[in-house]
């Protein structure tokens, strides 16, 4: 007959078992930019252009993710392409980003429009070719009904993600495309589809603040109070294109742990203030305890982006650990850009240290 002691060691094994089995590790990064300077780096003598070096050095964070999400910053609008104020990237920078690792794509942000909407239509397009899951605009309202919410199964949880942004500076919607605004009324509406529909965890990927803000403003505060009483598990920020605090909230009402994000800052990009160097990713893992979500292990690393210094070298997203590869004549603009925000989070995040 089996003893107690052995009974009681062989269900925590299982209870250990069935939790690491169903725990999804999740990674979140900020603004994929393409301004000027980066589509000068990337273009080869025949035309094409080249991204593969770009993010070679945090390919292994991104591999640690069961699922991974980026900002993508600019349409794939077709040539000519071009950087700020109005942007178009190729279609190559898309496929390295996902050959890179990631796997899902926010669209929804105020650059969106650059290429007005036949721009829109063909990064959809584009990004339908080449196999890359996308949220936030749509060619139409029939679509936008057919795909939002957009839930997926990772191993074996069934997650939602939406995606919002608050304008597209400027640029009116036309042509039948949608572009899904922060709207609280249809926010909410989501929320509750998405529940209905089986969602056991809800991400909110939002476009929102203002832009070179190291600390959250109002809008923000407010918005993130209204998504963490409808229940929600993370709200994830971009677009100040500075990392903004991080925390670990408890929500009262639902009984539950929330991981919000205001900002983490630009991916990547030709960007010169020094907040605006580099940002941060974010990762936590989810494991399921019945029907409840529980987040765990929420960390952030900082990573900078290093300018190419001669024709053929490219921009390279460097993570704070490997100083290694930093060219002497940007080790002074990586420290300042790691301390200061350091000393930010330091101050104001709650719960969510930094990676060792």
């Amino acid at each position: 007959m089996m003893s107690s002691s052995l009974l009681s060691v062989l269900l925590l094994s299982l209870v250990s078992l069935l939790q690491s089995n169903n725990e999804v590790n999740l990674m979140f990064v900020g603004d994929a930019m393409q301004h000027t300077p980066q589509l000068t780096a990337a273009r080869q003598a025949d035309g094409s252009y080249d991204y593969t070096r770009c993010f070679a050095h945090i390919e292994s964070d991104i591999a640690w993710a069961d699922y991974a999400v980026v900002n993508l910053e600019c349409p794939l609008g077709g040539a000519p392409y071009t950087g700020y104020p109005a942007f178009s990237a190729p279609d190559s920078y898309a496929k390295q980003l996902r050959e890179s690792g990631f796997d899902l794509f926010l669209t929804a942000n105020n650059h969106c429009l650059d290429r007005r909407d036949r721009g829109l239509k063909r990064t959809i397009a584009a990004l339908d070719s080449l196999g890359i899951p996308h949220i936030g605009t749509y060619v139409n309202d029939v679509a936008r009904q057919q795909q939002v919410p957009f839930i997926t199964t990772i191993k074996g949880v069934r997650f939602a993600f939406l995606t919002y942004t608050y304008g597209t500076n400027g640029i009116p919607v036309q042509g039948g495309v949608v572009v899904d605004f922060i709207d609280r009324a249809r926010i909410a509406a989501d929320i509750a589809l998405a529940r209905g529909r089986g969602a056991q965890v809800i991400c909110v990927c939002l476009h929102w603040g203002i832009e070179y803000q190291l600390k959250p403003v109002e809008s923000q505060r407010s918005l993130a109070d209204f998504l963490v009483d409808q229940g929600v598990d993370l709200i994830i920020g971009s677009h100040p294109h500075v990392v903004e605090p991080m925390e670990m909230r408890h929500s009262a009402r639902h009984d539950k742990d929330v991981l919000l994000v205001y900002s983490l800052g630009n991916f990547i990009s030709n960007q010169n203030d020094i907040d605006s160097r580099g940002g941060a990713m974010v990762k936590v893992s989810v494991t399921m305890m019945g029907d409840k979500p529980v987040l765990h292990g929420a960390r952030y690393r900082l990573f900078f982006v290093q300018k190419p210094s001669y024709r053929g070298e490219n921009y390279v997203v460097i993570p704070e650990y490997r100083q290694d590869l930093l060219r002497p004549d940007c080790r002074g603009e990586f420290t300042r850009f790691m301390q200061r925000a350091h000393d930010l989070v330091t101050s104001h995040n709650v719960n969510v240290p930094c990676e060792d």
